[in-house]
C-alpha cells in the first residue's frame, strides 16, 4: 500500500513562491505516475500537474503552465511542485496523487493513491 504525505504549504502573498514536497513510501516511487491535483473551498478538485515515471514528460493545467513546475527525486521517493508568482486564486489545499496505470491522466479518479492534503493560502 502507498502511502503519500505532503508538506510545504503555507500561508504566503501574491507572487511569493512555495515549494510542496510529496514523500512516498510502502512502494516503489519509480513504478508511479506522480500528480498533484488542488481543491479550494466550495470547489471541485482539479488537476494541476502531472510528471511520468522517469520524470522525462510532464503536463500542466493551463491556470498554472509557466508558474509551476513538478519535478520527482526517485531516489527519495519524493514529488515536489515548486510554485512560483503564487495569486490568490492558487488558494486551495493541495494533494499528491498517484497512479499505477500509464502516464497521461488527468482526472483525479484515475488516480489510486492520495496524501491527505497541504494547505496553500495567497494572499493579495
Amino acid at each position: 500500500q502507498v502511502q503519500l504525505v505532503e508538506s510545504g504549504g503555507g500561508l504566503v502573498q501574491a507572487g511569493d513562491s512555495l515549494r510542496l514536497s510529496c514523500a512516498a513510501s510502502g512502494g516503489a516511487l519509480s513504478s508511479l505516475v506522480m500528480a498533484w491535483f488542488r481543491q479550494a473551498p466550495g470547489k471541485e478538485r482539479e488537476f494541476v500537474a502531472t510528471i511520468s515515471q522517469s520524470g522525462v514528460s510532464t503536463f500542466y493545467a493551463n491556470s498554472v503552465k509557466g508558474r509551476f513546475t513538478i519535478a520527482r527525486d526517485n531516489a527519495k521517493n519524493t514529488v515536489y511542485l515548486q510554485m512560483n508568482t503564487l495569486k490568490p486564486e492558487d488558494t486551495a489545499v493541495y494533494y499528491c496523487a498517484a497512479r499505477l496505470g500509464s502516464y497521461g491522466s488527468v482526472g483525479s479518479h484515475e488516480y489510486d493513491y492520495w496524501g491527505q492534503g497541504t494547505q496553500v493560502t495567497v494572499s493579495s
